[in-house]
């Protein structure tokens, strides 16, 4: 696997996602067009025109669905041997591409904060750098993926002039 901007001497380690999690707001957004459309059918049942705006209202959440999908879906991050790169998916044209050098990172952590989180398994990474730091939020597996990021950081080549 290969993706855009990599050197020829990169080695990708993980590639990985946020949680599904992360599309509850698309998920919200499907569920309250439908339901709302659905409502006259329910008041009046025989009606069939009611049942065509209740599918309206589902086209329509759909279409909003879709767009946070985009979002969730185009959004990775990869961890390399050489950085770690965020590629953030904003609307359906929009990207932006964060790239911090594995021996830039200072410190990294991971929590996961609270009942929901454990049961559903994310989390947040920190990498702490020197001119501040990259927050991956609602990250699935956060252990797994602290891990691949502490063995990279490990393996890196640092000078003994970069650890000073």
């Amino acid at each position: 696997m290969k993706f855009e901007g990599q050197f020829d001497d990169e080695e990708i380690i993980l590639v990985f996602r946020r949680h599904i999690i992360a599309m509850r707001k698309g998920f919200y957004m499907l569920l309250i067009p439908f339901v709302i459309a659905s409502l006259p059918s329910l008041i009046w049942p025989g009606d069939l025109k009611w049942l065509a705006v209740a599918f309206g209202g589902l086209g329509f959440g759909g279409l909003l669905f879709f767009y946070h999908w985009i979002g969730w879906y185009f959004t990775v991050f990869i961890i390399t041997n050489q950085r770690l790169r965020q590629v953030s998916q904003t609307g359906i044209f929009g990207k932006s591409v964060i790239d911090v050098d594995i021996s830039k990172i200072q410190n990294i952590s991971y929590n996961v904060p609270g009942l929901s989180a454990e049961m559903f398994g994310f989390g947040t990474i920190i990498a702490q750098t020197y001119v501040g730091d990259l927050i991956l939020d609602k990250i699935h597996h956060p252990s797994e993926v602290y891990n691949s990021l502490q063995l990279a950081i490990k393996q890196s080549p640092r000078t003994h002039e970069e650890i000073t």
